[in-house]
């Protein structure tokens, strides 16, 4: 489908889906569930729908965090809880989370979204997809919100697939895609290395020229199906309507002022008039 960019779509679902691992209300539920530090938690819920993976597996799907990192979570947090447990709790965060953010989440706005965010995640590819996969057979949420935070996971975790399937693909290996990013974007090295669990030797060791330019061609060409399927009136619909939702969340989102994926949507998405 013509003139549908990608990442200006990413921009519009990733931060209605982060706030199931980086809020207060997340980090609140997996605290209460006996997680021993915050990312302990967001393992723990990421991985859980593929059931109680191993860290080699984990370490496979989620690419670019170094196996010692996730080693120091699995597979510890599912002696704490089981894989159904960190499921629910994730959907209790988030619930909660939302409803700080947005306000009210019974609106007619959030519904018609939900229901646009659905026919998009049914029509995203799963073949060589595991987390959109996992995710997508998991019961949907009955209330709009969650289920529109059920389809933008599906919709996440499908071009987050495709971008590991880019990678490989294009031979980046996981520390050298992050020094990549970093330089490309300007962030601090250091900050990258810690969120990611990566050595200084490893960092400089992986720090070498790479095509990242053509991974996300291929990562952008890889997650345009869903919204071939919606056609653009409804795509462009879908836009209108996420954008005030993800303004909204990132201005609230503390997590949205520094992140490894540089995302920063009240600047890349600023609308004339708009304000929190």
């Amino acid at each position: 489908m013509s003139g549908v960019d990608a990442r200006q779509l990413w921009l519009r679902f990733e931060p209605y889906h982060d706030v199931t691992y980086f809020t207060p209300e997340s980090r609140a539920a997996t605290d209460a569930l006996g997680c021993k530090g915050g990312w302990m938690g967001y393992f723990g819920m990421r991985a859980a729908p593929l059931g109680a993976a191993s860290p080699e597996l984990v370490t496979a799907v989620f690419y670019n965090f170094a196996p010692r990192m996730v080693s120091r979570a699995l597979p510890d947090a599912w002696a704490v809880a089981s894989p159904a447990e960190y499921l629910r709790v994730r959907l209790e965060g988030v619930d909660a989370a939302l409803r700080r953010m947005l306000g009210s989440v019974d609106t007619p706005e959030i519904a018609e979204a939900a229901s646009l965010a659905r026919a998009a995640a049914l029509a995203a590819p799963l073949a060589g997809r595991p987390l959109a996969a996992a995710n997508r057979a998991l019961p949907w949420p009955a209330e709009p919100h969650l289920a529109l935070w059920h389809a933008c996971t599906i919709l996440r975790e499908a071009r987050g697939d495709g971008h590991v399937a880019a990678l490989v693909a294009h031979g980046v290996g996981p520390c050298q895609a992050l020094a990549l990013y970093a330089r490309e974007h300007s962030l601090d090295p250091a900050y990258m290395r810690a969120a990611r669990g990566w050595t200084v030797e490893e960092w400089e060791e992986a720090d070498v020229p790479g095509d990242l330019a053509a991974v996300e061609r291929a990562t952008d060409a890889a997650a345009l199906a869903p919204w071939e399927a919606l056609g653009a009136s409804r795509t462009s619909r879908f836009i209108d309507l996420m954008t005030p939702l993800a303004l909204r969340i990132a201005s609230a989102n503390e997590a949205m002022r520094v992140n490894p994926m540089a995302l920063d949507p009240v600047r890349e998405l600023a609308v004339p008039g708009w304000n929190t």
